[in-house]
């Protein structure tokens, strides 16, 4: 089965962007800059041209469509408000995913990521057939650290000089995984999701 073009949670809608989602990208990435720039290298120095965002969000969302790496936003119910970012990504090979996130300085402290992750990571293993589910983490990220655990990721260990950074020496890295098997008796089956193919079929 191919990832979901819309997934709906209580509180959340998670789509793929479109282009026309640059001004609003580029106007929640420009506000929660302080906030993002410590672990997100991709974070600008100073306010990005629109058209600069409007071609990634080109190339994300031809990524998507291709079954390459799915990128998406996680939007208010009404989708007014982009509220994160989020992602899986085919990085640990075969039979796996990883999760990325980011949230919005505005929606911190709302378990946003929490009710992304859950989701997700039943996504990937109930719709997907992946046997594994992965995020990688720095260190010092103690939020997204006690998301992982929140919802009984294990932390199989410290990965060294993984992650990117925009200078110096790459960060180390936290990996924290979630099996096939342990997800029935995980916190992320709290999280329920409508999900819904390219035609507005439902999956899930």
């Amino acid at each position: 089965m191919k990832v979901p073009y819309r997934i709906e949670t209580e509180r959340l809608v998670i789509r793929p962007y479109d282009p026309r989602d640059a001004p609003i990208l580029e106007e929640t990435v420009e506000r929660s800059r302080e906030h993002l720039w410590p672990w997100m290298d991709w974070t600008p120095a100073e306010p990005e041209p629109l058209e600069d965002v409007v071609q990634r969000l080109r190339s994300f969302r031809a990524q998507f469509d291709a079954d390459e790496n799915w990128i998406m936003g996680a939007w208010s119910k009404d989708e007014s408000r982009l509220l994160a970012g989020t992602g899986l990504h085919p990085r640990g090979g075969e039979g796996s995913l990883e999760i990325g996130y980011w949230v919005a300085v505005d929606a911190i402290g709302q378990g946003i990521a929490t009710e992304m992750a859950a989701v997700l990571a039943r996504v990937c293993i109930e719709l997907l057939d992946r046997d594994r589910v992965d995020l990688q983490i720095e260190p010092t990220n103690e939020r997204s650290a006690n998301v992982a655990r929140k919802l009984g990721f294990t932390h199989e260990g410290t990965l060294r000089r993984r992650l990117p950074r925009r200078e110096g020496p790459r960060a180390d890295s936290m990996v924290f995984t979630l099996l096939r098997e342990e997800l029935p008796g995980s916190p992320c089956m709290a999280y329920a999701y409508t999900a819904y193919g390219a035609l507005g079929n439902q999956l899930a």
